[in-house]
């Protein structure tokens, strides 16, 4: 498995890979333009896992030199239960601690509050809101 920095040609990819995760529910921020605008913010972190030269899993987290945030964690469901999520995660925390954040928190669904239990994260009493802008 390799991971490395998301580039612009790995997009169709991801979005087939949120699409059948149920992850694809907001296009203006989990599209293609968002990805590719995520990939240019020097404060974000996007990561894809390769095997076999083909794009299995997807991370995108945000360092704002206070608060670190993993927005997304997608991995293809024939890759799961392999690792593939471990890894990302690994590497995505790495590039969090390189750059001095203390910590992350992740926004969950119900279904994957125990996945991220089982990586160490705790609940905290707070919601994700969500306004689109006109």
């Amino acid at each position: 498995m390799k991971i490395r920095k998301y580039n612009e040609l790995d997009s169709k990819n991801i979005v087939e890979i949120l699409k059948l995760n149920k992850q694809y529910d907001y296009p203006n921020v989990e599209g293609p333009d968002a990805m590719n605008r995520v990939a240019k913010c020097d404060a974000a972190i996007s990561l894809v896992a390769e095997i076999d030269n083909r794009v299995v899993g997807y991370i995108k987290a945000i360092y704002d030199g206070s608060r670190a945030l993993i927005h997304l964690l997608s991995v293809h469901p024939n890759y799961q239960n392999i690792g593939v999520g471990s890894v990302l995660l690994k590497a995505v925390e790495g590039e969090l601690k390189k750059r001095g954040a203390p910590g992350a928190t992740i926004s969950v669904t119900d279904e994957s509050v125990g996945y991220w239990e089982k990586k160490g994260f705790k609940r905290i009493p707070v919601f994700l809101m969500l306004k689109e802008f006109d």
